[in-house]
């Protein structure tokens, strides 16, 4: 079935309801810079907190909780659907977009994009970072490759998910965690926060390291994407907002409202 991803609709008469889809809050970080860009009327979030995180998850299963998720924004009338959830775009975009009547998006070929578009030496140091599933596909690696980077490390950091999903975005167990995993990596020009829930923690990653390197994270790459494929920011007031999730809605309401 013919693959509808390349579509967009730049069009400003058009209604644009897009749908976010992530394994649980992190998504959020992507909202923000959609709604800070106003590129949409209205946004439906749907947060998997049920089962989170997908990470360690089998390719099949995330490939299963993704249309499952397609499923449900088919309710809604959607003109377009970003899987905030890099583990979901590592491995479940063809499905998703041989099943869709809309566009489907993910957030690492726009993560890549926005480190070409930084200009960086190709003698760079690169870091990545995401949960296992991410960084198991090798998709962020191969494509920073092609771009002529070759000092690329992918490192996975499992732990920040549930750090983060705990609300922790600073303190012992948030440091404990850097060092667990960046004792011994050389300070980087440049990191990809490969999972929408670091760019929560952003702040403390980029000040472990003290080159403070070039942060990359998939909100921002998203909506500068769609910017540049056409996707005009609207001069309208506040873009409405739905959040769902599959278990505890009101708890994610309530990371929305400290968040965004």
């Amino acid at each position: 079935m013919e693959k509808k991803s390349s579509i967009l609709y730049p069009q400003s008469s058009v209604r644009k309801r897009v749908g976010v889809f992530d394994s649980g809050a992190g998504g959020l970080s992507v909202v923000k810079s959609l709604m800070e860009h106003a590129l949409f009327d209205e946004i439906v979030y749907f947060g998997d907190t049920a089962r989170v995180p997908y990470g360690p998850k089998d390719p099949a299963t995330i490939i299963r909780y993704a249309l499952e998720a397609l499923e449900f924004f088919k309710n809604f009338e959607i003109d377009m659907m970003i899987t905030a959830c890099n583990s979901v775009s590592a491995h479940a975009l063809p499905e998703l977009r041989a099943r869709a009547e809309f566009p489907v998006h993910g957030v690492i070929e726009p993560g890549i994009l926005a480190l070409k578009n930084a200009d960086l030496p190709l003698s760079s140091r690169v870091l990545i970072l995401g949960t296992r599933a991410t960084i198991g596909s090798g998709r962020y690696q191969r494509g920073i490759g092609e771009l002529g980077f070759r000092e690329i490390e992918a490192v996975a950091t499992p732990l920040f998910v549930p750090i983060v999903e705990e609300g922790i975005f600073d303190g012992a167990v948030l440091h404990s965690a850097l060092d667990h995993y960046f004792e011994g990596v050389t300070p980087p020009d440049a990191i990809i926060l490969g999972c929408t829930h670091f760019p929560l923690i952003a702040e403390a990653i980029g000040d472990y390291f003290p080159n403070r390197p070039l942060l990359i994270h998939s909100g921002e790459a998203i909506a500068e994407h769609l910017e540049r494929s056409g996707y005009t920011p609207q001069k309208r007031g506040s873009t409405k907002l739905s959040i769902f999730a599959s278990e505890n809605p009101d708890g994610l309401k309530r990371m929305a409202q400290t968040w965004l």
